[in-house]
């Protein structure tokens, strides 16, 4: 078993009209024994940014510590919060530098840019981006997650539907995966407002 897959994970972003949406499982697993039902995956760096990490639970949450110190280094010097393509360029950076000892997480970035425009990328464990204009994945089930968006997907979705969309394909996606699971936990972030949901899933 692959070191990424230790815990078990599932992050979905995606994109809607001048909306965005950042969705995970709620599994916290040693290999096949579940140990929490409610871990959190999706972390917020600003009002308009978040960010997922998938991988291994220790790693997730000692980068996303280490992310806040840099953001607030950033917000401290230059008096602004940090645009999306900013932060997914420090976040890069940050694997980059410990690629001989990597963090093993697969971040997934989402956030509002300038004018509202949403923007979503994923990277490897060493911060190689993927950039995409619909959505990204990342975890031990982004291979079903890849097939149900695919599926659902469509352009300029308003939030609501957007929701519906991205906690269908979570939940299909996580039923496929024995490692993930265990409900979902969806944040839907407008220019206006942020909204926070948790949806009930299989509890097998």
């Amino acid at each position: 078993m692959s070191i990424f897959e230790y815990n078990g994970s599932a992050v979905v972003a995606m994109v809607g009209k001048n909306c965005f949406a950042i969705a995970s499982d709620r599994r916290l697993g040693v290999q096949l024994q579940t140990i929490a039902t409610d871990f959190q995956r999706v972390f917020k760096v600003h009002d308009k940014l978040y960010i997922g990490l998938s991988g291994l639970a220790t790693d997730a949450q000692t980068l996303y510590q280490r992310l806040v110190f840099r953001h607030k280094l950033y917000q401290l010097r230059e008096e602004r919060d940090m645009k999306p393509e900013t932060f997914a360029s420090l976040v890069s950076a940050l694997l980059y530098e410990k690629r001989f000892g990597p963090y093993f997480c697969q971040p997934v970035i989402a956030g509002l840019g300038d004018n509202n425009e949403p923007f979503i990328c994923t990277m490897d464990c060493i911060g190689a981006k993927e950039l995409a204009k619909d959505f990204v994945v990342s975890g031990t089930s982004s291979e079903s997650l890849y097939g149900a968006c695919e599926s659902m997907y469509k352009p300029n979705m308003d939030p609501e539907e957007l929701f519906e969309t991205v906690s269908q394909a979570l939940m299909a996606s996580v039923d496929r995966d024995c490692l993930a699971g265990w409900g979902g936990y969806v944040l839907i972030v407008t220019p206006t407002e942020v909204q926070e949901r948790v949806v009930k899933g299989r509890m097998d």
